[in-house]
Protein backbone atom coordinates (compact mmCIF):
# COMPACT_ATOMS: atom_id res chain seq x y z
CA UNK A 1 0.00 0.00 0.00
CA UNK A 2 1.38 3.29 -1.18
CA UNK A 3 0.11 6.52 1.57
CA UNK A 4 1.76 9.88 0.05
CA UNK A 5 0.60 13.38 0.67
CA UNK A 6 0.20 16.41 -1.68
CA UNK A 7 -0.28 20.04 -1.24
CA UNK A 8 -2.38 22.42 -3.81
CA UNK A 9 -3.93 25.49 -3.55
CA UNK A 10 -7.27 23.96 -2.93
CA UNK A 11 -8.61 20.51 -2.14
CA UNK A 12 -9.31 19.63 -5.74
CA UNK A 13 -6.00 20.42 -7.02
CA UNK A 14 -4.37 17.97 -4.43
CA UNK A 15 -6.21 15.60 -5.22
CA UNK A 16 -5.30 16.19 -8.81
CA UNK A 17 -1.82 16.08 -7.99
CA UNK A 18 -2.20 12.77 -6.57
CA UNK A 19 -4.10 11.33 -9.73
CA UNK A 20 -1.56 12.49 -12.21
CA UNK A 21 1.09 10.41 -9.87
CA UNK A 22 -1.01 7.51 -8.65
CA UNK A 23 -3.72 7.22 -11.03
CA UNK A 24 -7.45 7.71 -10.48
CA UNK A 25 -8.08 4.40 -7.79
CA UNK A 26 -6.14 6.54 -5.03
CA UNK A 27 -8.38 6.57 -1.37
CA UNK A 28 -8.75 10.17 0.22
CA UNK A 29 -7.76 9.61 3.61
CA UNK A 30 -7.30 12.88 5.04
CA UNK A 31 -7.82 16.82 4.05
CA UNK A 32 -6.43 19.58 6.23
CA UNK A 33 -5.36 23.15 5.56
CA UNK A 34 -1.94 23.72 5.97
CA UNK A 35 -0.80 26.99 7.46
CA UNK A 36 3.16 28.68 5.73
CA UNK A 37 5.52 29.00 8.04
CA UNK A 38 8.67 31.44 8.60
CA UNK A 39 8.41 35.73 8.41
CA UNK A 40 6.86 35.66 4.78
CA UNK A 41 3.76 33.57 6.14
CA UNK A 42 1.47 36.74 6.16
CA UNK A 43 1.85 37.50 2.66
CA UNK A 44 1.54 33.71 1.36
CA UNK A 45 -2.06 31.79 1.07
CA UNK A 46 -2.56 28.82 2.86
CA UNK A 47 -2.58 25.26 0.94
CA UNK A 48 -4.34 22.47 1.19
CA UNK A 49 -2.83 18.95 1.94
CA UNK A 50 -4.74 16.00 1.01
CA UNK A 51 -3.23 12.32 2.32
CA UNK A 52 -4.54 9.68 0.12
CA UNK A 53 -3.43 5.67 -0.13
CA UNK A 54 -2.85 3.15 -3.04
CA UNK A 55 -3.43 -0.36 -2.59
CA UNK A 56 0.13 -2.48 -4.13
CA UNK A 57 -2.12 -4.42 -6.40
CA UNK A 58 -3.86 -1.74 -7.55
CA UNK A 59 -8.06 -2.97 -7.02
CA UNK A 60 -10.22 -0.71 -8.84
CA UNK A 61 -11.84 1.06 -6.21
CA UNK A 62 -13.93 4.43 -5.98
CA UNK A 63 -12.62 7.39 -4.46
CA UNK A 64 -14.00 8.45 -1.32
CA UNK A 65 -14.58 12.54 -1.59
CA UNK A 66 -15.06 14.34 1.17
CA UNK A 67 -18.68 16.06 1.79
CA UNK A 68 -19.29 19.77 2.40
CA UNK A 69 -21.71 20.56 4.57
CA UNK A 70 -24.35 22.78 3.41
CA UNK A 71 -25.43 25.76 5.50
CA UNK A 72 -28.44 25.29 7.33
CA UNK A 73 -31.59 27.26 5.89
CA UNK A 74 -34.30 27.72 8.48
CA UNK A 75 -37.59 27.19 7.60
CA UNK A 76 -40.27 28.96 9.59
CA UNK A 77 -43.89 28.15 9.65
CA UNK A 78 -46.66 30.29 9.31
CA UNK A 79 -47.15 32.10 12.60
CA UNK A 80 -44.01 31.87 14.15
CA UNK A 81 -41.45 34.55 15.06
CA UNK A 82 -39.05 35.14 12.03
CA UNK A 83 -35.20 33.76 13.35
CA UNK A 84 -33.40 36.57 15.03
CA UNK A 85 -30.82 38.42 13.20
CA UNK A 86 -27.50 36.91 12.39
CA UNK A 87 -29.02 33.04 12.42
CA UNK A 88 -29.10 31.72 8.75
CA UNK A 89 -27.09 31.87 5.80
CA UNK A 90 -23.86 34.49 6.34
CA UNK A 91 -25.24 34.72 9.95
CA UNK A 92 -23.46 34.55 13.52
CA UNK A 93 -25.40 30.92 14.15
CA UNK A 94 -23.69 29.44 10.97
CA UNK A 95 -20.16 30.17 11.03
CA UNK A 96 -20.68 29.16 15.29
CA UNK A 97 -21.89 26.01 13.31
CA UNK A 98 -18.77 26.29 11.71
CA UNK A 99 -16.59 26.40 14.04
CA UNK A 100 -17.98 23.97 16.07
CA UNK A 101 -18.09 21.45 13.40
CA UNK A 102 -13.57 22.32 12.70
CA UNK A 103 -13.32 21.46 16.28
CA UNK A 104 -15.51 18.29 16.18
CA UNK A 105 -13.21 17.46 13.30
CA UNK A 106 -9.99 18.20 15.14
CA UNK A 107 -11.32 16.71 17.99
CA UNK A 108 -11.69 13.05 16.10
CA UNK A 109 -8.68 13.76 14.33
CA UNK A 110 -6.68 13.76 17.69
CA UNK A 111 -8.51 10.64 18.54
CA UNK A 112 -7.42 8.64 16.06
CA UNK A 113 -3.62 10.02 16.35
CA UNK A 114 -3.24 9.69 20.22
CA UNK A 115 -4.90 6.05 20.52
CA UNK A 116 -1.01 4.63 21.00
CA UNK A 117 -1.14 6.66 23.95
CA UNK A 118 -4.77 4.42 25.01
CA UNK A 119 -2.63 1.36 23.88
CA UNK A 120 0.10 2.20 25.89
CA UNK A 121 -2.22 2.67 29.08
CA UNK A 122 -4.90 0.04 28.57
CA UNK A 123 -2.52 -2.77 27.86
CA UNK A 124 1.16 -2.66 27.23
CA UNK A 125 2.03 -3.05 31.40
CA UNK A 126 -0.99 -5.75 32.38
CA UNK A 127 -0.20 -8.35 29.29
CA UNK A 128 3.75 -7.74 30.14
CA UNK A 129 3.38 -8.30 33.63
CA UNK A 130 1.19 -11.43 32.85
CA UNK A 131 3.49 -12.73 30.11
CA UNK A 132 6.42 -12.63 33.36
CA UNK A 133 4.72 -14.57 35.36
CA UNK A 134 3.67 -17.02 32.60
CA UNK A 135 7.24 -17.33 31.56
CA UNK A 136 5.83 -16.40 28.38
CA UNK A 137 6.85 -13.89 25.39
CA UNK A 138 4.80 -10.89 25.85
CA UNK A 139 3.23 -10.05 23.20
CA UNK A 140 4.28 -7.59 20.34
CA UNK A 141 3.07 -3.91 20.10
CA UNK A 142 0.94 -4.76 17.10
CA UNK A 143 -0.33 -7.20 18.73
CA UNK A 144 -1.32 -5.14 21.86
CA UNK A 145 -2.61 -2.54 18.57
CA UNK A 146 -4.64 -5.57 16.91
CA UNK A 147 -6.59 -6.53 20.61
CA UNK A 148 -6.85 -2.55 21.28
CA UNK A 149 -8.55 -2.02 17.66
CA UNK A 150 -10.39 -5.15 17.79
CA UNK A 151 -11.95 -4.57 21.42
CA UNK A 152 -12.54 -0.53 20.03
CA UNK A 153 -15.00 -2.11 17.37
CA UNK A 154 -16.87 -4.17 19.22
CA UNK A 155 -17.25 -1.38 21.76
CA UNK A 156 -18.53 0.43 18.66
CA UNK A 157 -21.07 -2.35 18.50
CA UNK A 158 -19.28 -3.71 15.31
CA UNK A 159 -20.46 -7.54 14.50
CA UNK A 160 -17.88 -9.85 15.51
CA UNK A 161 -18.16 -11.42 12.19
CA UNK A 162 -17.09 -7.96 10.51
CA UNK A 163 -14.57 -7.01 13.50
CA UNK A 164 -12.92 -10.30 13.06
CA UNK A 165 -12.74 -10.36 8.73
CA UNK A 166 -11.10 -6.41 9.51
CA UNK A 167 -8.16 -7.69 12.16
CA UNK A 168 -7.41 -10.75 10.26
CA UNK A 169 -6.86 -8.92 6.39
CA UNK A 170 -4.46 -6.39 8.34
CA UNK A 171 -2.83 -9.42 9.83
CA UNK A 172 -2.57 -11.47 6.74
CA UNK A 173 -0.78 -8.05 4.97
CA UNK A 174 0.93 -7.62 8.26
CA UNK A 175 4.96 -7.40 7.81
CA UNK A 176 7.21 -8.56 10.48
CA UNK A 177 8.06 -5.28 13.20
CA UNK A 178 5.33 -3.38 11.36
CA UNK A 179 4.50 -0.25 13.84
CA UNK A 180 1.22 0.08 15.03
CA UNK A 181 0.91 3.22 13.50
CA UNK A 182 1.11 1.64 9.87
CA UNK A 183 -1.24 -0.81 11.23
CA UNK A 184 -4.02 2.23 12.21
CA UNK A 185 -3.56 3.68 8.88
CA UNK A 186 -4.50 0.29 6.85
CA UNK A 187 -7.24 -0.17 9.25
CA UNK A 188 -8.48 3.11 8.42
CA UNK A 189 -8.24 2.89 4.57
CA UNK A 190 -10.00 -0.79 4.57
CA UNK A 191 -12.89 0.40 6.87
CA UNK A 192 -13.19 3.51 4.47
CA UNK A 193 -13.29 1.25 1.34
CA UNK A 194 -15.98 -1.67 2.39
CA UNK A 195 -18.07 1.63 3.41
CA UNK A 196 -18.00 2.79 -0.04
CA UNK A 197 -19.05 5.48 -1.99
CA UNK A 198 -21.85 7.98 -0.57
CA UNK A 199 -24.57 7.79 -3.18
CA UNK A 200 -27.79 10.39 -2.81
CA UNK A 201 -30.63 10.60 -4.97
CA UNK A 202 -29.89 10.76 -8.48
CA UNK A 203 -32.09 13.27 -11.16
CA UNK A 204 -34.18 11.50 -13.63
CA UNK A 205 -32.99 11.16 -17.36
CA UNK A 206 -36.53 12.04 -18.86
CA UNK A 207 -39.01 12.77 -16.66
CA UNK A 208 -39.27 12.99 -12.33
CA UNK A 209 -37.95 10.87 -10.56
CA UNK A 210 -39.95 8.98 -8.00
CA UNK A 211 -38.34 7.93 -4.46
CA UNK A 212 -39.87 5.92 -2.48
CA UNK A 213 -39.23 6.14 1.58
CA UNK A 214 -40.19 3.14 3.04
CA UNK A 215 -39.10 1.73 6.89
CA UNK A 216 -40.43 0.37 10.19
CA UNK A 217 -42.14 2.62 12.23
CA UNK A 218 -40.91 5.20 14.44
CA UNK A 219 -37.78 5.67 12.35
CA UNK A 220 -38.43 8.92 11.06
CA UNK A 221 -39.43 8.48 7.62
CA UNK A 222 -41.80 11.20 7.15
CA UNK A 223 -39.28 14.02 9.13
CA UNK A 224 -36.43 12.45 7.13
CA UNK A 225 -38.46 13.14 3.83
CA UNK A 226 -39.25 16.77 4.80
CA UNK A 227 -35.52 17.20 5.38
CA UNK A 228 -33.95 15.90 1.89
CA UNK A 229 -37.13 17.65 0.43
CA UNK A 230 -35.87 21.26 1.70
CA UNK A 231 -32.51 20.56 0.27
CA UNK A 232 -33.73 19.57 -2.94
CA UNK A 233 -36.32 22.95 -3.07
CA UNK A 234 -33.76 25.81 -1.25
CA UNK A 235 -30.36 24.37 -2.32
CA UNK A 236 -30.75 22.88 -5.35
CA UNK A 237 -33.79 24.72 -6.63
CA UNK A 238 -35.79 21.65 -7.57
CA UNK A 239 -39.55 21.17 -8.07
CA UNK A 240 -40.52 18.50 -5.72
CA UNK A 241 -43.90 17.28 -4.69
CA UNK A 242 -44.63 15.11 -1.93
CA UNK A 243 -47.40 12.44 -1.34
CA UNK A 244 -47.88 10.11 1.16
CA UNK A 245 -49.45 5.97 1.11
CA UNK A 246 -49.32 6.24 4.66
CA UNK A 247 -52.86 5.86 5.47
CA UNK A 248 -52.80 4.09 8.77
CA UNK A 249 -51.52 7.22 10.21
CA UNK A 250 -53.47 10.03 10.15
CA UNK A 251 -50.91 11.91 12.04
CA UNK A 252 -47.94 11.26 9.90
CA UNK A 253 -50.33 12.61 6.90
CA UNK A 254 -50.88 15.76 8.41
CA UNK A 255 -46.88 16.28 8.96
CA UNK A 256 -46.00 15.71 5.96
CA UNK A 257 -48.97 17.77 4.81
CA UNK A 258 -47.48 20.93 7.57
CA UNK A 259 -44.17 20.51 5.93
CA UNK A 260 -45.55 20.47 2.04
CA UNK A 261 -47.10 23.98 2.76
CA UNK A 262 -44.32 25.37 4.77
CA UNK A 263 -42.18 24.77 1.87
CA UNK A 264 -45.27 25.66 -0.93
CA UNK A 265 -45.11 22.55 -2.65
CA UNK A 266 -48.38 19.99 -3.81
CA UNK A 267 -49.05 17.34 -1.59
CA UNK A 268 -51.83 14.71 -1.86
CA UNK A 269 -52.71 11.19 -0.27
CA UNK A 270 -52.80 8.43 -2.34
CA UNK A 271 -54.44 5.15 -1.45
CA UNK A 272 -53.56 2.51 -4.28
CA UNK A 273 -50.91 1.45 -6.50
CA UNK A 274 -53.07 3.13 -9.58
CA UNK A 275 -52.98 6.23 -7.41
CA UNK A 276 -49.40 6.72 -7.56
CA UNK A 277 -48.92 6.23 -10.83
CA UNK A 278 -51.89 9.24 -11.93
CA UNK A 279 -49.56 11.55 -9.94
CA UNK A 280 -47.09 11.19 -12.68
CA UNK A 281 -49.27 12.85 -15.21
CA UNK A 282 -50.10 15.45 -12.98
CA UNK A 283 -46.55 16.09 -11.89
CA UNK A 284 -45.02 15.17 -14.97
CA UNK A 285 -43.29 18.62 -15.01
CA UNK A 286 -41.77 18.15 -11.68
CA UNK A 287 -38.00 17.25 -11.32
CA UNK A 288 -38.51 14.55 -8.26
CA UNK A 289 -41.98 12.78 -6.87
CA UNK A 290 -41.54 12.03 -3.05
CA UNK A 291 -43.81 9.03 -1.45
CA UNK A 292 -43.90 8.53 2.06
CA UNK A 293 -45.08 5.04 2.84
CA UNK A 294 -46.59 3.12 5.85
CA UNK A 295 -44.32 1.39 8.12
CA UNK A 296 -45.10 -2.31 8.98
CA UNK A 297 -43.92 -5.22 10.32
CA UNK A 298 -41.05 -7.67 9.03
CA UNK A 299 -43.89 -10.38 10.63
CA UNK A 300 -46.90 -9.27 8.49
CA UNK A 301 -46.58 -10.59 5.52
CA UNK A 302 -49.98 -9.12 3.97
CA UNK A 303 -48.52 -5.21 5.16
CA UNK A 304 -45.11 -6.52 2.64
CA UNK A 305 -47.21 -7.87 -0.39
CA UNK A 306 -48.89 -4.17 -0.19
CA UNK A 307 -45.68 -2.35 -0.11
CA UNK A 308 -44.63 -4.67 -2.50
CA UNK A 309 -47.08 -2.97 -5.01
CA UNK A 310 -46.24 0.44 -3.81
CA UNK A 311 -43.03 0.57 -4.85
CA UNK A 312 -43.49 -1.37 -7.86
CA UNK A 313 -46.90 0.63 -9.25
CA UNK A 314 -44.64 3.05 -11.35
CA UNK A 315 -42.46 0.38 -13.12
CA UNK A 316 -42.11 1.18 -16.71
CA UNK A 317 -43.60 4.09 -16.03
CA UNK A 318 -40.59 6.32 -14.73
CA UNK A 319 -37.51 6.37 -13.10
CA UNK A 320 -37.46 5.28 -9.33
CA UNK A 321 -35.36 5.31 -6.21
CA UNK A 322 -35.63 3.57 -3.01
CA UNK A 323 -34.21 4.71 0.31
CA UNK A 324 -34.82 2.43 3.27
CA UNK A 325 -34.68 4.61 6.55
CA UNK A 326 -33.23 2.88 9.49
CA UNK A 327 -32.75 3.78 13.07
CA UNK A 328 -29.37 3.66 14.46
CA UNK A 329 -30.67 2.86 17.96
CA UNK A 330 -32.22 -0.20 16.52
CA UNK A 331 -30.64 -3.43 17.54
CA UNK A 332 -28.32 -5.35 15.58
CA UNK A 333 -30.19 -8.84 15.55
CA UNK A 334 -34.09 -6.86 14.68
CA UNK A 335 -32.01 -4.78 12.10
CA UNK A 336 -31.07 -7.94 10.50
CA UNK A 337 -34.52 -9.09 10.85
CA UNK A 338 -36.03 -5.99 9.05
CA UNK A 339 -33.30 -5.59 5.84
CA UNK A 340 -34.06 -9.35 4.90
CA UNK A 341 -37.85 -8.29 5.23
CA UNK A 342 -37.47 -5.15 2.63
CA UNK A 343 -34.75 -6.71 0.03
CA UNK A 344 -37.40 -9.48 -0.52
CA UNK A 345 -39.53 -6.27 -1.49
CA UNK A 346 -36.84 -4.20 -3.32
CA UNK A 347 -33.40 -2.76 -3.83
CA UNK A 348 -32.97 0.11 -1.93
CA UNK A 349 -30.39 2.88 -0.61
CA UNK A 350 -29.97 3.18 3.25
CA UNK A 351 -30.93 6.00 5.40
CA UNK A 352 -29.36 5.97 8.98
CA UNK A 353 -31.40 8.10 11.60
CA UNK A 354 -31.09 9.27 15.30
CA UNK A 355 -27.77 9.33 15.41
CA UNK A 356 -27.80 11.73 18.15
CA UNK A 357 -29.44 9.09 20.50
CA UNK A 358 -26.16 6.84 20.57
CA UNK A 359 -22.53 6.69 20.45
CA UNK A 360 -22.14 3.26 19.16
CA UNK A 361 -22.39 3.57 15.19
CA UNK A 362 -21.26 -0.10 14.01
CA UNK A 363 -24.45 -0.97 13.59
CA UNK A 364 -23.78 1.48 10.04
CA UNK A 365 -21.02 -0.60 9.04
CA UNK A 366 -22.52 -4.06 9.89
CA UNK A 367 -25.66 -3.22 7.71
CA UNK A 368 -23.68 -2.14 4.63
CA UNK A 369 -21.74 -5.08 4.54
CA UNK A 370 -24.97 -7.11 5.41
CA UNK A 371 -26.79 -5.76 2.53
CA UNK A 372 -24.44 -4.31 0.24
CA UNK A 373 -26.19 -1.40 -0.32
CA UNK A 374 -25.00 2.25 -0.55
CA UNK A 375 -25.57 4.83 2.66
CA UNK A 376 -27.22 7.63 1.57
CA UNK A 377 -27.90 10.17 4.36
CA UNK A 378 -27.70 10.29 8.41
CA UNK A 379 -30.01 12.53 10.07
CA UNK A 380 -29.22 13.33 14.09
CA UNK A 381 -32.01 15.37 15.39
CA UNK A 382 -35.49 16.66 14.85
CA UNK A 383 -34.38 20.31 13.38
CA UNK A 384 -35.72 20.49 9.53
CA UNK A 385 -33.78 21.11 7.49
CA UNK A 386 -30.56 21.23 9.51
CA UNK A 387 -29.69 18.08 11.18
CA UNK A 388 -29.17 15.87 7.78
CA UNK A 389 -26.03 15.16 6.27
CA UNK A 390 -24.45 13.28 3.11
CA UNK A 391 -22.95 10.11 4.84
CA UNK A 392 -19.15 11.16 5.57
CA UNK A 393 -17.80 7.55 5.49
CA UNK A 394 -14.29 9.23 6.46
CA UNK A 395 -15.79 10.57 9.53
CA UNK A 396 -17.81 7.51 10.22
CA UNK A 397 -14.74 5.32 10.23
CA UNK A 398 -13.11 8.06 12.90
CA UNK A 399 -15.73 7.76 14.84
CA UNK A 400 -15.38 4.09 15.24
CA UNK A 401 -11.91 3.29 15.73
CA UNK A 402 -11.75 6.80 18.64
CA UNK A 403 -13.56 4.97 20.61
CA UNK A 404 -16.53 6.36 22.67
Amino acid sequence: MIIKKFQGKTENDAVEAAKKELGKNIVIMNVKNVKKKGILRFFLPDTVEVTVALEDDNEKYVPVRREERRDPVPIVPAGFPAAREGNGPGGGTVIQELSEERRESAFLEEKLNNLHFLLEQQLQKPEEERAEEDGEEPPSELERFMKLMYNTMLDNEISEKYANQIIDEIERSAKPNMPFDYALTNIYQKMILKFGKQEGIMPAGNGPKVVFFIGPTGVGKTTTIAKIASRFIVDEKKEVALITSDTYRIAAAEQLRTYAGILEVPFRIVYTPEEIRETLNAFGEYDYIFVDTSGHSYQNEEQKETMKKIVHSVDGEAEKEVLLVLSATTKYRDLLKIVDTYTEVTDYKLIFTKLDETDAYGNLLNIKLYTGAALSYVTYGQNVPDDLEDFNPQKTVKQLLGGK
